[in-house]
């Protein structure tokens, strides 16, 4: 590794393994004068790049060392998911598991409606499920599919568990289209009564909100609103111009 490496890159780099389960809750990482030594770069780089994800409860320290947290105080962003689709062709990290609530066509509101261009009475694929991690449900999902998929991806209606996660995968090869753009949009606000239910926590809760647009020229091709519990952190990285 250049010696030049940002914290920031180190920091995502452990991120991105926990949340994938390449390293597990409880392990302990090497020190820091290792990392440094293996990323070519000086011990306050990597201390701040472990601090950030401490504080992102991702990491926790102790006398003994750093280690990987044992709650899942982090989910993964719509882009993290994306690259697990096309690594792995499911839209989970390791250890998560998945409970479908809803599948089916449906009259959508006007917003989702102006979204997908479609005409006053059109009918589109809806399904919602809800995302965990051990005992801790972590995010409640609704996405939105065109309606023409379903004749090539019968498996959009479908609540089984064992069809949900490798959808977004049997969409794109079923239909010969790529996702060549994507868009996050998030705020934080309350948790309704249905997101209360499906995310154990009360009426009112703060919650964070995610809508991700995934699309190619021909238009969108999955459109997905998440809904996080409080306290748990999505991070993802960026390249700035120079």
């Amino acid at each position: 590794m250049p010696s030049n490496v940002r914290w920031t890159a180190i920091a995502d780099h452990y991120r991105a393994q926990v949340l994938s389960g390449e390293i597990t809750p409880g392990t302990k990482l090497p020190s820091n004068k290792a990392l440094a030594d293996s990323w070519g770069t000086t011990t306050a780089t990597v201390s701040r790049a472990l601090g950030n994800l401490v504080v992102e409860k991702v990491l926790y320290t102790s006398p003994r060392g750093t280690y990987v947290a044992d709650a899942p105080y982090s989910s993964a962003s719509a882009s993290d998911r994306l690259t697990r689709v096309h690594r792995t062709k499911s839209a989970l990290m390791d250890g998560e598991t998945i409970v479908v609530t809803a599948a089916g066509l449906v009259v959508p509101p006007n917003y989702i409606r102006e979204m997908f261009q479609l005409d006053h009475g059109d009918q589109i694929v809806r399904r919602e499920s809800v995302i965990g991690r051990g005992k801790t449900r972590t995010a409640l999902t609704v996405t939105w599919h065109p309606v023409e998929f379903l004749g090539l991806v019968p498996d959009l209606v479908s609540t089984a568990v064992g069809k949900a996660a490798g959808l977004t995968d049997k969409v794109l090869t079923a239909t010969g289209r790529k996702i060549t753009h994507g868009r996050d949009d998030m705020h934080a606000r309350t948790a309704d009564a249905r997101e209360a239910s499906h995310l154990g926590v009360p009426i009112g809760a703060s919650i964070l909100g995610l809508g991700y647009r995934w699309s190619d020229e021909a238009g969108i091709i999955e459109f997905g609103e998440v809904c996080l519990p409080s306290m748990l952190t999505i991070g993802y990285p960026y390249e700035l111009a120079d």
